[in-house]
């Protein structure tokens, strides 16, 4: 029964009821035939029926649709709007098809009686344990409207970090690989045209020019290697760092201990930290619990090993400070907040001032980073083609104070 189901597929068909009145319209089925008796068995009189294409309009489900339907939800919600009618005007409102579809199976996953946590619970691709705890959280506190409006603003937080992040990483490395294309370019196709023209002069060449053409040489010759196995360094290191735990960890140590970058990445992995816990303490959920969702939400290995470790202190009866203490990674000053956060009563509002404060200094270092690559980038640029055109042009100097 479930081959069945995975193979059914969503038809569009055509055709006349009895009357003679044109109709049309879209049927799920395994395949066209069962479509055509399904619709003779309704009366009506099929005159096409079509496979609808995927191309174009199943996209992806991306975060920022989550976070997009997270806020469109709460705002409904606040509004007075029924949930159920909810999902139908966010549904029909949305440009990406799967979005559409996925709404309309918790829509009529809540219609048969599950919670709306429980629908959540049933796709966890897009929902995440965090998502779900929270939802479940409102529900149980008659409060959803209000739980949903605090996870479509974490959400908010969270996607602005990380493309933050990818914008201040992206940036350099466009800039190498187009380095490496436009040198590539340069030694396969312009350095050969140079070594034809000084071969003809018969004369003695510099020794800068000897090593380019050296390597324009092995350019031309061994290209196609050159490429296939940068190109499967590249796959093979993405395909190792998603599967093996050891990688990720060893990459993400890494990842902090990077002259630049490492500092804006440990900033943005505790103002998630923060921010997570916040959230989820300001919903009631108990810590040891919360510190679950936290670990997952982290976004790096060592984070992520470092908040198991401070799940399993205070599950043990130690204070939330001295496990963060504990594992090293934590800046005195938020373990500072943290304590006076635990002392006073009030650890989801310090944890929400620690957020705060690194989301700052996480727009401050990106900004910082960019103006200050810019620079470097042209300078290494500029030097690497610079050496290129001096060691091919020497030649030619050298010629013209001979003459």
């Amino acid at each position: 029964m479930a081959t069945d189901t995975a193979k059914e597929a969503i038809y569009l068909w055509e055709g006349t009821d009895k009357r003679g009145k044109r109709l049309k319209g879209e049927m799920k089925g395994p395949g066209a035939s069962f479509v055509s008796a399904m619709l003779r068995r309704q009366g009506v009189v099929v005159t096409k029926v079509r496979k609808q294409s995927t191309f174009g309009r199943n996209k992806k489900i991306t975060e920022k649709d989550i976070t997009l339907f997270t806020r469109q939800l709460s705002t409904m919600m606040k509004a007075g709007v029924p949930l159920l009618q909810s999902f139908d005007i966010v549904g029909k409102g949305h440009n990406n098809a799967s979005v559409t579809k996925l709404l309309g199976t918790i829509k009529a996953d809540v219609e048969s009686g599950l919670s709306l946590s429980q629908a959540f619970r049933k796709h966890p691709l897009y929902f995440d344990a965090l998502f779900c705890n929270l939802i479940q959280a409102g529900e149980q506190a008659g409060i959803l409207d209000t739980l949903l409006d605090r996870l479509a603003t974490y959400k908010e937080k969270i996607l602005a970090i990380k493309s933050k992040i990818k914008s201040a990483l992206i940036y350099p490395a466009a800039i190498v690989v187009v380095a490496f294309i436009i040198t590539a370019i340069i030694m396969i196709f312009v350095i050969p045209t140079f070594k034809q023209l000084f071969t003809s002069f018969g004369a003695d060449l510099p020794a800068p020019t000897l090593i380019v053409m050296a390597i324009s040489d092995f350019f031309v010759k061994y290209w196609w290697a050159i490429f296939s196995v940068l190109g499967f360094s590249i796959w093979f290191f993405f395909f190792t760092w998603k599967r093996s735990l050891k990688m990720q960890y060893t990459m993400d140590r890494l990842l902090l201990k990077l002259p630049i970058f490492g500092e804006l990445v440990r900033k943005a992995t505790i103002a998630r930290f923060a921010r997570t816990l916040a959230t989820m303490f300001a919903a009631g959920v108990p810590l040891v619990e919360a510190l679950d969702s936290v670990a997952g939400a982290s976004g790096n290995r060592v984070y992520f090993d470092a908040t198991k470790q401070i799940q399993e202190n205070v599950t043990a009866g130690t204070s939330l400070t001295v496990a963060m203490q504990n594992t090293e990674v934590f800046p005195n000053m938020v373990l500072q907040m943290v304590a006076i956060g635990e002392e006073s009563g009030a650890l989801d509002n310090m944890l929400s001032k620690v957020a705060d404060f690194y989301e700052a200094e996480v727009d401050t270092a990106v900004a910082g980073i960019s103006s200050l690559m810019e620079p470097i980038i042209m300078v290494v640029l500029g030097t690497l083609i610079g050496a290129l055109v001096i060691a091919m042009y020497l030649p030619i100097f050298k010629m013209g104070e001979a003459i």
